[in-house]
Protein backbone atom coordinates (compact mmCIF):
# COMPACT_ATOMS: atom_id res chain seq x y z
CA UNK A 1 0.00 0.00 0.00
CA UNK A 2 1.44 3.34 -0.91
CA UNK A 3 1.63 6.07 2.14
CA UNK A 4 -1.63 8.14 3.02
CA UNK A 5 -1.02 11.80 2.11
CA UNK A 6 -1.72 14.28 4.59
CA UNK A 7 -5.01 14.20 6.22
CA UNK A 8 -7.83 16.56 5.86
CA UNK A 9 -9.80 17.76 9.15
CA UNK A 10 -12.75 15.47 9.74
CA UNK A 11 -15.12 18.86 9.56
CA UNK A 12 -14.18 18.47 5.35
CA UNK A 13 -15.53 14.84 5.53
CA UNK A 14 -18.79 15.49 7.93
CA UNK A 15 -19.46 18.71 4.75
CA UNK A 16 -19.93 16.01 2.14
CA UNK A 17 -21.55 13.45 4.09
CA UNK A 18 -24.21 12.20 7.11
CA UNK A 19 -21.72 10.99 10.23
CA UNK A 20 -23.02 8.45 11.91
CA UNK A 21 -21.79 7.87 15.73
CA UNK A 22 -22.09 4.41 16.87
CA UNK A 23 -19.78 3.99 20.12
CA UNK A 24 -20.18 2.93 23.62
CA UNK A 25 -18.51 5.97 25.34
CA UNK A 26 -18.06 9.39 23.37
CA UNK A 27 -14.56 9.96 25.01
CA UNK A 28 -12.89 6.53 22.33
CA UNK A 29 -15.22 7.68 19.42
CA UNK A 30 -13.81 5.76 16.34
CA UNK A 31 -11.60 4.05 18.74
CA UNK A 32 -12.07 0.99 16.98
CA UNK A 33 -12.20 1.61 13.54
CA UNK A 34 -13.77 4.47 11.20
CA UNK A 35 -15.33 3.36 8.62
CA UNK A 36 -16.46 5.28 5.28
CA UNK A 37 -19.55 3.91 3.53
CA UNK A 38 -20.77 4.96 0.13
CA UNK A 39 -24.58 3.53 -0.76
CA UNK A 40 -26.22 4.25 -4.00
CA UNK A 41 -29.21 4.94 -2.96
CA UNK A 42 -31.12 6.02 0.45
CA UNK A 43 -33.81 2.91 -0.50
CA UNK A 44 -34.45 -0.41 -0.63
CA UNK A 45 -31.31 -3.19 -0.94
CA UNK A 46 -29.44 0.21 0.13
CA UNK A 47 -31.73 0.96 3.39
CA UNK A 48 -31.15 -2.19 3.86
CA UNK A 49 -27.42 -2.57 4.01
CA UNK A 50 -27.16 0.44 6.14
CA UNK A 51 -29.38 -1.34 8.62
CA UNK A 52 -27.12 -4.09 8.65
CA UNK A 53 -23.81 -1.84 8.90
CA UNK A 54 -25.30 -0.23 11.71
CA UNK A 55 -26.73 -3.17 13.56
CA UNK A 56 -22.93 -4.84 13.52
CA UNK A 57 -21.46 -1.19 15.02
CA UNK A 58 -23.78 -1.13 17.55
CA UNK A 59 -23.64 -5.27 18.62
CA UNK A 60 -20.34 -5.88 17.36
CA UNK A 61 -18.45 -4.38 21.25
CA UNK A 62 -16.42 -2.24 19.97
CA UNK A 63 -16.39 2.08 19.49
CA UNK A 64 -17.03 2.01 15.29
CA UNK A 65 -18.03 4.99 13.77
CA UNK A 66 -19.47 4.93 9.98
CA UNK A 67 -18.82 8.17 8.17
CA UNK A 68 -22.03 7.81 5.28
CA UNK A 69 -22.75 9.40 2.03
CA UNK A 70 -26.05 8.68 -0.31
CA UNK A 71 -24.15 9.29 -3.84
CA UNK A 72 -27.75 9.13 -5.08
CA UNK A 73 -26.06 7.59 -8.44
CA UNK A 74 -23.80 10.11 -9.03
CA UNK A 75 -20.10 9.06 -9.79
CA UNK A 76 -19.03 12.31 -8.81
CA UNK A 77 -20.36 12.70 -5.63
CA UNK A 78 -18.62 9.17 -4.72
CA UNK A 79 -15.76 10.92 -6.57
CA UNK A 80 -15.52 13.59 -3.68
CA UNK A 81 -16.51 11.25 -0.82
CA UNK A 82 -13.70 9.08 -1.73
CA UNK A 83 -11.27 11.96 -2.43
CA UNK A 84 -12.04 13.47 1.01
CA UNK A 85 -12.19 10.65 2.94
CA UNK A 86 -8.80 9.05 1.59
CA UNK A 87 -7.13 11.58 3.03
CA UNK A 88 -9.28 11.91 6.29
CA UNK A 89 -8.48 9.36 9.29
CA UNK A 90 -10.29 6.56 8.00
CA UNK A 91 -9.39 2.80 8.32
CA UNK A 92 -12.02 1.45 5.72
CA UNK A 93 -13.96 2.37 2.53
CA UNK A 94 -17.52 0.45 1.70
CA UNK A 95 -19.39 0.81 -1.11
CA UNK A 96 -21.04 -0.38 -3.92
CA UNK A 97 -19.98 1.64 -7.00
CA UNK A 98 -21.90 3.59 -9.37
CA UNK A 99 -20.02 2.87 -12.44
CA UNK A 100 -17.65 -0.38 -13.00
CA UNK A 101 -15.70 1.93 -15.47
CA UNK A 102 -15.98 5.76 -14.14
CA UNK A 103 -15.44 4.89 -10.48
CA UNK A 104 -11.97 3.51 -10.95
CA UNK A 105 -10.24 6.49 -10.51
CA UNK A 106 -11.57 6.92 -7.19
CA UNK A 107 -11.43 3.31 -5.94
CA UNK A 108 -7.65 3.76 -7.08
CA UNK A 109 -6.99 6.49 -5.16
CA UNK A 110 -8.55 5.18 -1.69
CA UNK A 111 -5.87 2.45 -2.62
CA UNK A 112 -3.18 4.46 -3.02
CA UNK A 113 -3.69 6.14 0.09
CA UNK A 114 -3.67 3.17 2.03
CA UNK A 115 -7.55 2.79 2.68
CA UNK A 116 -8.68 -0.78 2.38
CA UNK A 117 -11.42 -0.75 -0.07
CA UNK A 118 -14.51 -3.80 0.33
CA UNK A 119 -17.16 -3.38 -2.76
CA UNK A 120 -20.98 -5.05 -2.50
CA UNK A 121 -23.08 -5.56 -4.61
CA UNK A 122 -21.34 -3.97 -7.80
CA UNK A 123 -17.63 -3.19 -8.35
CA UNK A 124 -15.06 -2.19 -10.92
CA UNK A 125 -14.07 -3.47 -13.67
CA UNK A 126 -12.51 -7.11 -12.53
CA UNK A 127 -8.98 -6.37 -13.70
CA UNK A 128 -8.96 -2.80 -11.30
CA UNK A 129 -11.46 -4.71 -9.05
CA UNK A 130 -8.52 -7.19 -7.97
CA UNK A 131 -5.87 -4.93 -7.82
CA UNK A 132 -7.40 -2.39 -5.82
CA UNK A 133 -10.35 -3.93 -4.30
CA UNK A 134 -9.27 -6.04 -0.75
CA UNK A 135 -12.79 -7.54 -1.07
CA UNK A 136 -16.12 -8.06 -3.01
CA UNK A 137 -19.19 -9.12 -0.75
CA UNK A 138 -21.67 -10.40 -3.84
CA UNK A 139 -24.47 -12.74 -3.98
CA UNK A 140 -24.03 -14.72 -7.21
CA UNK A 141 -25.85 -12.69 -10.10
CA UNK A 142 -26.02 -15.64 -12.49
CA UNK A 143 -27.29 -17.87 -9.11
CA UNK A 144 -30.01 -15.24 -8.56
CA UNK A 145 -30.88 -14.96 -12.16
CA UNK A 146 -30.66 -18.64 -12.76
CA UNK A 147 -33.58 -19.17 -9.66
CA UNK A 148 -35.86 -17.00 -10.89
CA UNK A 149 -35.52 -18.83 -14.33
CA UNK A 150 -36.20 -22.01 -12.32
CA UNK A 151 -39.58 -21.05 -10.47
CA UNK A 152 -40.76 -19.27 -14.09
CA UNK A 153 -40.36 -22.69 -15.68
CA UNK A 154 -42.21 -24.04 -12.88
CA UNK A 155 -44.83 -21.62 -13.61
CA UNK A 156 -45.45 -22.01 -17.11
CA UNK A 157 -44.79 -26.03 -16.88
CA UNK A 158 -47.50 -25.29 -14.52
CA UNK A 159 -49.93 -23.76 -16.63
CA UNK A 160 -49.47 -25.93 -19.57
CA UNK A 161 -47.57 -22.99 -21.44
CA UNK A 162 -44.58 -24.90 -23.31
CA UNK A 163 -43.39 -21.55 -25.18
CA UNK A 164 -44.17 -18.41 -23.06
CA UNK A 165 -43.22 -14.96 -24.47
CA UNK A 166 -41.47 -12.70 -21.99
CA UNK A 167 -40.56 -9.03 -21.78
CA UNK A 168 -37.14 -8.40 -19.58
CA UNK A 169 -37.03 -4.75 -17.81
CA UNK A 170 -33.36 -4.54 -17.14
CA UNK A 171 -30.31 -2.82 -15.08
CA UNK A 172 -28.06 -3.35 -17.70
CA UNK A 173 -26.30 -0.34 -17.27
CA UNK A 174 -24.09 -2.40 -13.95
CA UNK A 175 -22.77 -5.93 -14.96
CA UNK A 176 -24.40 -7.95 -12.35
CA UNK A 177 -27.88 -7.44 -13.94
CA UNK A 178 -26.35 -9.03 -17.34
CA UNK A 179 -25.51 -11.76 -15.37
CA UNK A 180 -28.74 -11.94 -13.49
CA UNK A 181 -30.73 -12.34 -17.18
CA UNK A 182 -27.61 -14.56 -18.44
CA UNK A 183 -28.56 -16.84 -15.22
CA UNK A 184 -32.26 -16.59 -15.92
CA UNK A 185 -32.32 -17.60 -19.89
CA UNK A 186 -30.04 -20.35 -19.15
CA UNK A 187 -32.63 -21.89 -16.58
CA UNK A 188 -35.35 -21.06 -18.38
CA UNK A 189 -34.38 -21.91 -21.77
CA UNK A 190 -33.12 -25.35 -20.07
CA UNK A 191 -36.82 -26.48 -19.64
CA UNK A 192 -38.32 -24.57 -21.90
CA UNK A 193 -36.16 -23.94 -25.21
CA UNK A 194 -39.60 -22.83 -27.19
CA UNK A 195 -39.61 -19.85 -24.80
CA UNK A 196 -38.90 -16.63 -26.52
CA UNK A 197 -37.30 -13.62 -24.78
CA UNK A 198 -38.75 -10.68 -27.40
CA UNK A 199 -37.87 -7.59 -25.53
CA UNK A 200 -35.30 -6.49 -23.44
CA UNK A 201 -35.40 -2.39 -22.33
CA UNK A 202 -34.13 -0.60 -19.47
CA UNK A 203 -36.39 0.11 -17.10
CA UNK A 204 -34.25 0.44 -13.49
CA UNK A 205 -36.78 3.06 -11.93
CA UNK A 206 -40.35 1.84 -11.43
CA UNK A 207 -41.80 4.93 -13.47
CA UNK A 208 -39.25 4.19 -16.33
CA UNK A 209 -40.28 0.43 -15.87
CA UNK A 210 -43.94 1.49 -16.04
CA UNK A 211 -43.88 3.90 -19.26
CA UNK A 212 -41.64 1.12 -21.24
CA UNK A 213 -43.44 -1.79 -19.55
CA UNK A 214 -47.06 -0.21 -20.61
CA UNK A 215 -45.39 0.38 -24.20
CA UNK A 216 -44.44 -3.38 -24.64
CA UNK A 217 -47.61 -4.77 -23.37
CA UNK A 218 -49.26 -2.39 -26.84
CA UNK A 219 -46.58 -3.72 -29.15
CA UNK A 220 -46.46 -7.42 -28.12
CA UNK A 221 -50.11 -7.93 -26.72
CA UNK A 222 -49.35 -11.70 -26.55
CA UNK A 223 -46.79 -11.23 -23.99
CA UNK A 224 -46.89 -13.92 -21.34
CA UNK A 225 -44.78 -12.42 -18.42
CA UNK A 226 -42.58 -9.59 -17.62
CA UNK A 227 -38.35 -10.15 -15.86
CA UNK A 228 -37.84 -7.40 -13.78
CA UNK A 229 -34.25 -7.40 -12.78
CA UNK A 230 -34.23 -5.02 -10.13
CA UNK A 231 -36.84 -4.20 -7.70
CA UNK A 232 -37.47 -0.62 -9.26
CA UNK A 233 -38.17 -3.24 -12.90
CA UNK A 234 -40.24 -5.52 -11.16
CA UNK A 235 -42.52 -2.80 -9.44
CA UNK A 236 -43.05 -0.90 -12.38
CA UNK A 237 -44.07 -4.24 -14.63
CA UNK A 238 -46.90 -5.18 -12.25
CA UNK A 239 -48.18 -1.44 -12.55
CA UNK A 240 -48.18 -1.67 -16.10
CA UNK A 241 -49.94 -4.90 -15.99
CA UNK A 242 -52.26 -3.52 -13.22
CA UNK A 243 -52.46 -0.31 -15.62
CA UNK A 244 -53.63 -2.56 -18.56
CA UNK A 245 -56.51 -4.21 -16.54
CA UNK A 246 -54.23 -7.82 -17.43
CA UNK A 247 -53.89 -9.00 -14.07
CA UNK A 248 -54.21 -12.97 -14.55
CA UNK A 249 -53.08 -12.78 -18.15
CA UNK A 250 -49.47 -11.74 -17.81
CA UNK A 251 -47.63 -12.58 -14.78
CA UNK A 252 -44.04 -11.32 -13.25
CA UNK A 253 -40.68 -12.92 -12.05
CA UNK A 254 -39.08 -10.15 -9.83
CA UNK A 255 -36.05 -9.20 -8.39
CA UNK A 256 -35.16 -7.48 -4.80
CA UNK A 257 -37.27 -8.04 -1.80
CA UNK A 258 -39.57 -4.68 -0.51
CA UNK A 259 -43.13 -3.88 0.88
CA UNK A 260 -44.59 -3.44 -2.37
CA UNK A 261 -42.75 -6.33 -3.82
CA UNK A 262 -44.34 -8.64 -0.37
CA UNK A 263 -47.64 -7.09 -0.60
CA UNK A 264 -47.54 -8.34 -4.56
CA UNK A 265 -46.29 -11.68 -4.00
CA UNK A 266 -49.17 -12.23 -1.10
CA UNK A 267 -52.13 -10.86 -3.64
CA UNK A 268 -50.20 -13.48 -6.53
CA UNK A 269 -52.10 -12.24 -9.07
CA UNK A 270 -49.41 -10.57 -10.97
CA UNK A 271 -46.13 -11.17 -8.77
CA UNK A 272 -45.10 -14.87 -9.07
CA UNK A 273 -42.00 -15.35 -7.99
CA UNK A 274 -39.11 -12.80 -6.23
CA UNK A 275 -35.61 -13.34 -6.13
CA UNK A 276 -33.77 -11.17 -2.89
CA UNK A 277 -30.41 -10.53 -1.44
CA UNK A 278 -30.89 -9.11 1.65
CA UNK A 279 -29.53 -5.91 1.88
CA UNK A 280 -29.25 -6.26 6.10
CA UNK A 281 -27.25 -9.55 5.17
CA UNK A 282 -24.72 -7.65 3.33
CA UNK A 283 -24.49 -4.89 5.39
CA UNK A 284 -23.50 -7.64 8.45
CA UNK A 285 -20.68 -8.93 5.95
CA UNK A 286 -19.28 -5.97 5.11
CA UNK A 287 -19.27 -4.86 8.90
CA UNK A 288 -17.53 -8.49 9.70
CA UNK A 289 -15.10 -8.26 6.45
CA UNK A 290 -14.26 -4.17 7.33
CA UNK A 291 -13.61 -5.44 10.90
CA UNK A 292 -11.13 -8.27 10.23
CA UNK A 293 -9.46 -6.43 7.46
CA UNK A 294 -8.76 -3.50 10.08
CA UNK A 295 -7.61 -6.30 12.87
CA UNK A 296 -5.09 -7.78 9.69
CA UNK A 297 -7.12 -10.89 9.10
CA UNK A 298 -8.69 -10.02 5.51
CA UNK A 299 -10.42 -13.10 4.14
CA UNK A 300 -8.41 -15.08 1.73
CA UNK A 301 -11.16 -15.35 -1.16
CA UNK A 302 -11.28 -12.28 -3.11
CA UNK A 303 -15.23 -13.02 -3.05
CA UNK A 304 -17.39 -13.18 0.17
CA UNK A 305 -20.93 -14.43 -1.20
CA UNK A 306 -24.14 -13.25 0.17
CA UNK A 307 -27.15 -15.71 0.68
CA UNK A 308 -29.32 -15.36 -2.21
CA UNK A 309 -33.37 -16.61 -1.00
CA UNK A 310 -36.07 -17.41 -3.60
CA UNK A 311 -40.06 -16.15 -2.86
CA UNK A 312 -42.49 -17.89 -4.59
CA UNK A 313 -45.54 -18.69 -2.73
CA UNK A 314 -48.11 -15.90 -1.19
CA UNK A 315 -47.23 -17.34 2.20
CA UNK A 316 -43.56 -16.80 0.85
CA UNK A 317 -44.94 -12.74 1.00
CA UNK A 318 -46.92 -12.58 4.26
CA UNK A 319 -44.04 -14.22 5.81
CA UNK A 320 -41.51 -11.44 4.61
CA UNK A 321 -44.19 -8.69 5.37
CA UNK A 322 -44.32 -10.06 9.16
CA UNK A 323 -40.29 -10.34 9.69
CA UNK A 324 -39.64 -6.83 8.21
CA UNK A 325 -42.46 -4.44 9.73
CA UNK A 326 -40.13 -1.56 9.00
CA UNK A 327 -40.01 -2.33 5.30
CA UNK A 328 -36.15 -2.60 5.23
CA UNK A 329 -35.15 -5.42 3.17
Amino acid sequence: MGRRPPRRPLAALAAVMCVLVLAGCGARLGEDGRIGVVYMDAQGFYAGVRQGMQDYAEGSGSEIQLLELNARGDASEESTFVDIASSADVDALVLSPVSATASIPAVRLAHESGVPVVCYNTCIEDEAAREYVTSYILGDPHEFGRLLGEAAADHFEAEGVDDPSIAVLNCEFVEVCVQRREGFEEALFDRLPDAEIVANQEGATIDEAVDVGERLLTAHPGLDAFYGEAGGATMGAVRAVTNRNLAGEVVVFGSDMSTDAARALADHRILKANVDISGTAVGLLAGETVQRIIAGDAPEEFVTPAPIDLYTTPEDGQEWLQAHPDGIP
